[in-house]
């Protein structure tokens, strides 16, 4: 017998709610069985519980839920394995690429936040100072 998910055992797994769960499941990432009275309860699958941890990893590389769906989807095919990895290294290739110009454009501007620093910084130090009192000429 295989073991199977409530949809609170995912939830609380991997630190989700039901309703993220749901959304994937809309989506089709997951696909769980319907049981119970007019199918309202589900039961997933090592195979959905699989297919849920590789979609939050892919989320967390940047990835969309499409690329997300269409990576996962080709290692349940049958298809050719250096295709999919070839897809696989093309997509992540991509969001390197985006990710380095993010990168690059945030170094600029905290480079851009440091000198505005440094010049506020130095135009608040000459306000502070304690402005130098002339004393009046003895007559």
């Amino acid at each position: 017998m295989s073991i199977t998910y409530s949809i609170g055992d995912l939830a609380r797994e991997f630190d989700l709610t039901t309703r993220a769960i749901r959304f994937y499941e809309d989506l089709g990432l997951l696909e769980p069985q319907r049981t119970g009275p007019g199918g309202r309860s589900r039961l997933y699958s090592g195979r959905d519980r699989t297919r849920l941890k590789l979609t939050l990893r892919a989320k967390r590389l940047g990835l969309s839920l499409t690329e997300a769906k269409e990576i996962i989807e080709m290692y349940d095919s049958p298809r050719d394995t250096g295709a999919q990895l070839k897809k696989f290294l093309d997509v992540l290739a991509l969001h390197r690429k985006q990710l380095e110009s993010q990168m690059t454009d945030l170094q600029a501007n905290l480079d851009e936040l440091k000198t505005h620093e440094r010049e506020a910084r130095a135009l608040l130090a000459k306000t502070l100072k304690p402005a130098k009192t002339v004393k009046p000429a003895k007559a």
